[in-house]
């Protein structure tokens, strides 16, 4: 959150089954999470859904079922502290993003690298070094909750946040 500058630090993506919304998540490991429980989890239970602009338009049956394929393809992988842009391990911003280019060819969010966040912080310093040591790979590629939040190809459906 310091070092986006966003309150947002944790993001997921919902599908539906037989009805019901779960929330798809890079937690650890990677896992499927009743929508109610995700939010009960949150900071003050606090949260925001969004949804493509132009979604009726683009997410037909075949797209969304491409997408949760690859989605399950992810669940029980590992949660990527150290930001890899990888299929190793994974992030919950690294998920989304993968998931919507690679199943509907929609990139949501800025891709960046590590050294465009704000790493001035006291506490930024100390998770960094905590989880790099001395070498900081500055030049890896990342995607933010706080990127995915601001795409402009999404639209808010409902927050309290």
């Amino acid at each position: 959150q310091l070092a986006t500058r966003s309150p947002y630090s944790h993001c997921g993506i919902i599908f539906y089954e037989q009805g019901k919304p779960y929330v798809l998540e890079a937690v650890q490991p990677v896992t499927v999470t009743k929508l109610e429980h995700w939010i009960a989890r949150g900071e003050k239970q606090h949260y925001a859904v969004k949804r493509l602009k132009n979604a009726n338009n683009v997410l037909n049956s075949s797209t969304i079922a491409k997408m949760k394929a690859i989605g399950k393809d992810f669940i029980g992988k590992n949660y990527d502290a150290t930001f890899e842009w990888s299929d190793d391990k994974i992030y919950c911003s690294e998920l989304i993003w993968k998931i919507y280019q690679r199943g509907a060819d929609i990139e949501i969010g800025k891709l960046e690298k590590l050294k465009d966040f704000d790493l001035s912080s006291p506490e930024v310093k100390a998770k960094l070094k905590e989880r790099y040591g001395n070498t900081v790979p500055l030049n890896e590629t990342v995607i933010s909750p706080a990127s995915i939040f601001n795409s402009p190809l999404l639209i808010t459906v409902t927050s309290n946040y």
